[in-house]
C-alpha cells in the first residue's frame, strides 16, 4: 500500500476526483470536508501529506495549518481559489510547503504531491559534510570545531538542517523550538539566526548556510557558495 494522503476539501466531486488520481499513482487517500475535524485526525493518523483547502466549513485552512504546525512538520499543500499574493505568502509563513490555485488539473496535484514528498525525503538525510549534530549533548561541530551553541540555537539549527532547502517563517520556527508555547517576540528568531550565522562564520567565513528569503523566512542551504 502507498503513502497516506489526507484530502481536506468540502467540494465532494473535487475531493473524489483528486482521490481517484492519487489512487492511480499508488497513494492511499482519506477525504474530510469539515475543517474542525482535521487537526485531531492528523494527530491520530499521521498522514504522509495533507492537501488542504483554504475555505472550509468549521475552520479555515490557515487556522488548521497553524494548529498542525504546532505539533507536526507533515507536508502541507494548500489548494484554493484565492490567488492574492498576501494569501500565498501567509500560507507559506504559517508553514505550507506548496500552494495550488484553483482551477487545477488533478495531474498537477499528483505531480506536486510527489515533488513535495521527494523534497522532504531528501531533507531528512545527511545535509552537509563536515557538520555533526549530537542531540544527546546538544553539541554541534563543524569541521571538528565546536560551535558552542545554546540549547535553543542547537534545536533551531537541527530543525533547519533536517529540512534543508525548505523555507520556514518566524512563527513556524518558534513553534518548533519553543514547544511549551511560551510567548516570545517573533523577532527573537532573527536574533537566534544572527548568532548561528556568526558562529558558523567563525569556522567557514566564506560560506552562508542559513539563507534569508525576503518576506517569507529562512532556509538551510548546504550548497551555499563558499
Amino acid at each position: 500500500m502507498g503513502e497516506l494522503i489526507l484530502i481536506v476539501e468540502d467540494e465532494e466531486k473535487l475531493a473524489r476526483l483528486m482521490a481517484d488520481y492519487l489512487a492511480q499513482a499508488d497513494f492511499q487517500t482519506v477525504c474530510l470536508g469539515d475543517g474542525s475535524l482535521v487537526t485531531d485526525w492528523v494527530q491520530e493518523h499521521e498522514p504522509a501529506l495533507v492537501l488542504l483547502d483554504l475555505m472550509l466549513p468549521g475552520k479555515n485552512g490557515f487556522d488548521i495549518c497553524k494548529e498542525i504546525r504546532a505539533f507536526s512538520s507533515v507536508p502541507l499543500i494548500m489548494t484554493t481559489a484565492r490567488v492574492e499574493e498576501i494569501d500565498r505568502l501567509l500560507g507559506l509563513e504559517l508553514g505550507a510547503d506548496d500552494y495550488i490555485c484553483k482551477p487545477f488539473s488533478p495531474r498537477e496535484v499528483v505531480a506536486r504531491v510527489k515533488a513535495v514528498l521527494r523534497r522532504i525525503a531528501g531533507g531528512n538525510g545527511s545535509a552537509l559534510k563536515g557538520l555533526e549534530l549530537d542531540e544527546s549533548r546538544y553539541l554541534a561541530r563543524l569541521d571538528g570545531h565546536n560551535l558552542d551553541l545554546t540549547a535553543v540555537e542547537f534545536k533551531l539549527l537541527q530543525f533547519l538542517v533536517a529540512h534543508h532547502g525548505r523555507i520556514y517563517g518566524r512563527q513556524q520556527l518558534m513553534y518548533h523550538i519553543y514547544p511549551d508555547e511560551r510567548v516570545v517576540a517573533d523577532r527573537t528568531i532573527d536574533s537566534h539566526i544572527k548568532k548561528l550565522r556568526r558562529k558558523i562564520a567563525a569556522v567557514w567565513p566564506d560560506k552562508e548556510l542559513i539563507c534569508s528569503v525576503y518576506g517569507v523566512g529562512y532556509k538551510f542551504e548546504p550548497t551555499g557558495k563558499r
